[in-house]
């Protein structure tokens, strides 16, 4: 194992490292639980663990569970957070119990719509969520989470970390400055001591040995300049400090992903939930046209692919009032009722905005209405 920074185990570490075997339970494997999703793209590597549920997120993230459970996560030995009310999606924001309730604040953008995506992006700046998405990303096989990508944490990491964990210099803590939580140097903080203990690369890989010593470096023989009088079985004084370069330059550290990748990460995945969500969602009709002289009433229905369109609220519009004009909404029946009051020839579109139950999310969906 390779360890780039000598670390030391402490007491407060050991107690949450004791406490966290608590956290191992029995799978029921029951058929008729439901199944969750962490994130969108996929999230490997994490154990879960709800009231009756255990197990290991899979390459889509997923994570299975009863209606009204909560959730714990860990990486390894690591825990991550526990209480996370279960959901069909859950992400890194729900992680963290004031962000949860923020999310519940809906925004009301330029139309004087609700919408759930100025919250999320102004909770983005968050430090706990900041440092948590780093130290996550930076446990990614391959570092960088390209677009369409998810995150996966392979056993031989989660090895490796658990065998280090012991060794931290201090606990892990989310919580702290970005700052403190990213310190390098002579003290670098513990996660940074952490994934300077992880190689990710195959065990056999040069880049997984301990880099030469000093010392070693300094009692090498110099290379001969005549490349004759050179033996390929000797690691010369500069073959050794081009080695401790290699495998110090291999190492991880949080600078290699920084607040803005951890941001770009978080939107990514936040925006493709929505979309998902706004997938099973529809109008009866796209386009209405009505004849100008008739001024009755009219509805349009927000319907669900597979299953009634069960609404928390609901919020709708008329880009041209003067045209068509919104009567009434009404989530309990998932409708909004709409008049003609233009002329002929004259249109309006009429925007949608509803919340389904069970998410903070909010959906918009237009209709476009002419008159004849």
């Amino acid at each position: 194992m390779r360890s780039v920074h000598p670390i030391r185990l402490p007491l407060m570490l050991m107690t949450a490292l004791t406490i966290s075997g608590c956290f191992e339970g029995d799978n029921s494997g029951s058929d008729d639980t439901s199944a969750g999703r962490l994130n969108y793209n996929g999230f490997s590597g994490l154990t879960y663990q709800t009231a009756s549920q255990t197990g290991t997120t899979d390459s889509q993230g997923e994570f299975r569970y009863y209606p009204g459970e909560t959730l714990s996560f860990r990486v390894g030995d690591l825990p991550l957070v526990s209480g996370v009310p279960t959901q069909q999606h859950v992400t890194l924001l729900e992680f963290f119990a004031d962000l949860r309730a923020a999310l519940t604040n809906p925004s009301v953008d330029d139309l004087g719509l609700s919408t759930h995506t100025i919250t999320e992006q102004q909770l983005l700046d968050n430090v706990p969520l900041t440092n948590l998405t780093r130290f996550l990303i930076s446990l990614n096989w391959t570092v960088n989470v390209r677009e369409g990508e998810g995150i996966e944490i392979r056993d031989r990491v989660i090895q490796q970390l658990n065998a280090s964990l012991p060794y931290l210099a201090a606990p892990i803590d989310f919580n702290v400055s970005e700052a403190e939580f990213t310190a390098l140097g002579q003290t670098p903080s513990p996660a940074n001591q952490l994934l300077a203990a992880i190689c990710f690369y195959p065990e056999e890989d040069e880049l997984c040995e301990d880099p030469p010593t000093q010392t070693e470096i300094d009692n090498a023989d110099p290379r001969p300049e005549n490349e004759e009088d050179r033996d390929p079985d000797v690691e010369y004084r500069e073959d050794l400090i081009a080695k401790r370069d290699r495998i110090l330059d291999a190492t991880r550290t949080l600078e290699d992903i920084d607040a803005e990748d951890a941001r770009t990460y978080l939107s990514r995945e936040l925006k493709a939930i929505s979309t998902t969500v706004a997938n099973r969602f529809y109008l009866d009709e796209d386009v209405a046209s009505h004849p100008a002289s008739d001024t009755s009433i009219k509805t349009v229905r927000v319907r669900r692919i597979a299953g009634s369109a069960q609404l928390a609220d609901v919020d709708a519009i008329s880009t041209r009032p003067g045209d068509v004009v919104i009567n009434a909404t009404n989530w309990q029946s998932a409708q909004v009722e709409y008049f003609v009051a233009g002329n002929a020839g004259g249109e309006s579109e009429l925007i949608l905005s509803f919340r389904p139950e069970n998410t903070y999310r909010w959906v918009r969906k237009p209709l476009r209405v002419i008159i004849r």
